[in-house]
């Protein structure tokens, strides 16, 4: 089964499966590691939250670097993310190209498939759930917030995926990042019976509460993913902002978290310092 570990590279912490199979190298990063600072500290992703650019730039060289990717980071497709299912579709690593998907997902999109090699793909989180589709010869990053979710573009994203890389659904592997749990997402009476009517009961943690782990849960059975290939982080980005960040916990000021991913010929060669982050010497982390 597909797990997530926490993994530690030159003091970027990423949570990460070192056994995924294809070439692909991913990771969910987390809050630290970066060069920002309040209320973006320290390594914000994001390029449209008010921080400023030139720490963002540095902060996703590290990422890339920890990633081992670091001299791609001109390729990098990073779309600007409008609540939407529009999917970017890479297929070529030639300049052109990624010039192409970058202009295109800077026009708005909130999912890119790949697969080509070497284009590094980037979404940005403070709640909202991130969403790595692992296919043989390709990927997908996806953000599904509750707009996203009801959209089920993690469904789209998967079928596209199938498409571009000749596979089946049942041989996807899906991971999905920190993000806001049900017990900390309280949300209004009409949302809350729009969700139910679209998932059913097991959507609603209370009556306020809204599980959108639940509906992914959901969305991926119904898009033929096994529940057995998924992998959750059961970490609530609300109630651990030491780790990650939270819009709703920080009242709208704050940096972003990422989802990042790239094909390769040969997987992730770890660095010779990364190590598993171990909860005992590490203050304020957790183990998943």
């Amino acid at each position: 089964m597909p797990s997530l570990e926490r993994h530690r590279v030159e003091g970027v912490t990423l949570l990460t499966d070192t056994c995924v199979g294809g070439g692909v190298t991913f990771a969910f990063t987390e809050r630290t590691g970066g060069v920002s600072r309040p209320p973006f500290a320290t390594l914000n992703l994001g390029s449209a939250c008010g921080d400023d650019a030139a720490c963002v730039a540095e902060n996703r060289r590290r990422v890339l670097a920890a990633l081992g990717a670091e001299p791609l980071l001109g390729s990098l497709v990073n779309p600007k993310q409008v609540h939407g299912d529009h999917v970017v579709v890479v297929r070529s690593s030639g300049a052109g190209d990624v010039a192409a998907a970058q202009a295109e997902a800077a026009l708005g999109a909130d999912a890119v498939v790949c697969t080509a090699p070497d284009v590094p793909v980037l979404l940005c989180f403070a709640d909202c759930v991130p969403v790595v589709l692992v296919a043989p010869g390709g990927f997908a990053v996806i953000h599904s917030g509750w707009r996203g979710t009801v959209a089920r573009i993690a469904a789209k994203a998967a079928r596209v995926l199938c498409e571009e890389a000749s596979c089946a659904p049942d041989e996807l592997v899906a991971y999905v990042g920190p993000h806001v749990l049900a017990r900390d997402y309280e949300v209004s009476e009409e949302l809350a019976e729009r969700f139910s009517a679209e998932f059913g009961a097991g959507a609603l943690f209370s009556p306020r509460h809204l599980d959108l782990s639940a509906c992914l849960a959901r969305t991926f059975e119904e898009a033929g993913i096994d529940s057995e290939r998924v992998a959750w982080c059961e970490d609530s980005t609300a109630c651990s902002t030491e780790r990650f960040f939270s819009y709703r916990a920080e009242k709208g000021s704050c940096g972003r978290h990422g989802a990042v991913a790239l094909m390769r010929e040969r997987g992730w060669d770890r660095p010779a310092d990364s190590k598993p982050a171990d909860s005992n010497k590490d203050e304020g982390e957790a183990r998943l």
